[in-house]
């Protein structure tokens, strides 16, 4: 994690002055989201959150996801709208990238939740999927199914340099998963599609916040939770699986928003993908990123060894989920 787009205090200052927010008292970069640059900025009037968004955030992006986080706090969601100026302008430049002011939310995200902890938030998931039913506005999933193919392709043969044999077990099972992908008759709506723990603010047992929303989208309602299970009950190397919190996330998700039986039969399903996808996707940044870079590549087979919880018969025939 890294602050990428350095602001000087001068330049916070005068952007400042398009709000009427007080005046600046301190800033500071924070190690929060790998995708952004953010500073903690305190003024004579409230705190916020400065983000400048770097190069994975497409700028013509932005509109949908203020749109769905103003959409979601007008009907009580712990979200962080972007603070309008004073012409009601949401979305700015600053050092040459697009930028917002964020609503600041109090909470720190937990590293190791207990199953109290995941019942809230998979909770707060339902009532956020509930309330995002009559949002208007429709994003294609940017990391969804019809993306994991080409990814696969892109990356190839040099798969195996991560771990031997893992490009053709990938391959076999993203044919598994391709065959049996429910279709249309799935409930949909705009989704977090990444609320791991870290985009989820605590106090206790009580949630605050649910941020970072800049790969929402619409896509599988089910899919959203069946991401989040497969981030939140499993230890960092994805070689453990809790099943008290994966129990709890699904108890609190069903008491906001109760699962069908369709939407149970075609959880497992719906997990190995969601394992699949972050798979490639760290590969491929484990492929591209340079070793000096700032940014930290994350483990892809974390991900990967997940697969033989949600699916034992095809966790049997791959060989790269040790």
């Amino acid at each position: 994690m890294a602050v990428y787009t350095q602001v000087s205090a001068e330049a916070l200052s005068a952007f400042l002055d398009r709000f009427d927010v007080g005046e600046l008292v301190s800033a500071k970069g924070i190690a929060e989201g790998v995708e952004n640059s953010n500073y903690l900025v305190d003024t004579t009037k409230s705190r916020f959150i400065l983000t400048l968004y770097e190069k994975r955030v497409a700028a013509g992006d932005l509109p949908y996801f203020m749109a769905l986080l103003e959409h979601l706090a007008a009907k009580g969601l712990p979200v962080p709208p972007a603070v309008p100026d004073r012409d009601g302008t949401l979305i700015h430049e600053l050092e040459g990238r697009p930028a917002c002011l964020i609503q600041f939310l109090s909470g720190v995200s937990v590293s190791h939740p207990t199953p109290a902890q995941a019942h809230a938030a998979a909770e707060a998931m339902g009532r956020m999927h509930a309330a995002a039913a009559d949002f208007p506005l429709d994003r294609p999933n940017s990391m969804g199914f019809g993306t994991w193919l080409p990814l696969f392709e892109r990356c190839g043969r040099s798969l195996d340099e991560i771990a031997p044999g893992l490009y053709d077990d990938i391959g076999f099972a993203l044919d598994d998963v391709r065959s049996a992908w429910p279709g249309d008759h799935m409930d949909r709506c705009a989704i977090h599609a990444d609320l791991f723990p870290d985009n989820v603010l605590m106090l206790g047992n009580r949630v605050t916040g649910l941020i970072d929303f800049y790969f929402a989208c619409t896509d599988i309602r089910v899919y959203d939770l069946a991401v989040m299970h497969a981030a939140w009950s499993f230890d960092a190397g994805g070689r453990a699986h809790d099943k008290a919190v994966g129990d709890a996330l699904i108890q609190g998700y069903s008491r906001s928003f109760p699962l069908s039986d369709l939407e149970q039969l075609e959880f497992p399903v719906l997990a190995t993908g969601a394992c699949i996808r972050f798979t490639l996707s760290r590969a491929w940044d484990w492929l591209n990123t340079p070793m000096d870079a700032l940014v930290t590549r994350k483990d892809p087979l974390a991900f990967w060894r997940r697969v033989k919880t949600y699916d034992s018969d095809l966790g049997s025939r791959l060989r790269t989920l040790a």
